[in-house]
């Protein structure tokens, strides 16, 4: 299947409701902190807005409650992938999306058999503390080149500006966060990805 090139990440099914309307087409919910109940519905809601406008949802993490809600998707970090029951989720049909940082975990992700593979951080980001220094658009090509026909996220600092590049080395899809929810107007700021996706 063919993916949108623009893949925003949000933390609170929020943000849904904002982008959705926009147009966005892919979406990844990606809770943390938050109760077994709370996580529960916020991914039933995510997935019936994702429904209404004919979007992804893509849930983080959260396998079990995307198997109980029905969803379609299910990303997955290297953590992830040593306590997640991989053989249920294939049986739910849910499609995967894998992260990886270096070349063992791309070895080990496309053993999978993945859906979609990310690399990140290509650029520096504030999102998280990782053990990874930025990977740079030359890692993106050498990614593009060892997987094949796999979809390749780019993924870690990716801003409008920074999209084209990423692109020129390989990736198909362009995921985004703070670029958006720092932003002093993210629902223009959506609208800019959108534009410069298309």
């Amino acid at each position: 299947m063919s993916l949108p090139r623009f893949y925003p990440i949000f933390d609170d099914v929020s943000w849904l409701r904002r982008a959705l309307p926009l147009g966005v087409d892919m979406v990844q919910l990606r809770l943390k902190d938050k109760s077994a109940d709370e996580i529960a519905a916020q991914i039933t809601e995510g997935r019936d807005l994702c429904r209404r406008h004919g979007a992804i949802l893509v849930v983080n993490d959260h396998w079990q409650a995307a198997i109980d809600a029905g969803c379609d998707w299910i990303h997955l970090g290297q953590e992830d992938l040593d306590t997640a029951d991989l053989n249920a989720i294939r049986q739910a049909g849910l499609r995967l999306g894998v992260s990886t940082h270096d070349r063992s975990e791309l070895r080990r992700a496309l053993g999978l058999r993945p859906d979609y593979i990310a690399l990140g951080p290509v650029y520096p980001t504030i999102l998280k503390k990782m053990k990874w220094e930025q990977q740079g658009l030359g890692r993106l090509g050498q990614w593009r080149e060892a997987i094949g026909s796999v979809p390749l996220v780019a993924i870690g600092g990716m801003s409008v500006e920074r999209a084209p590049g990423a692109f020129a080395a390989g990736a198909d899809i362009v995921s985004a966060v703070t670029d958006i929810t720092l932003h002093r107007d993210p629902e223009a700021r959506m609208r800019a990805w959108i534009e410069a996706t298309a």
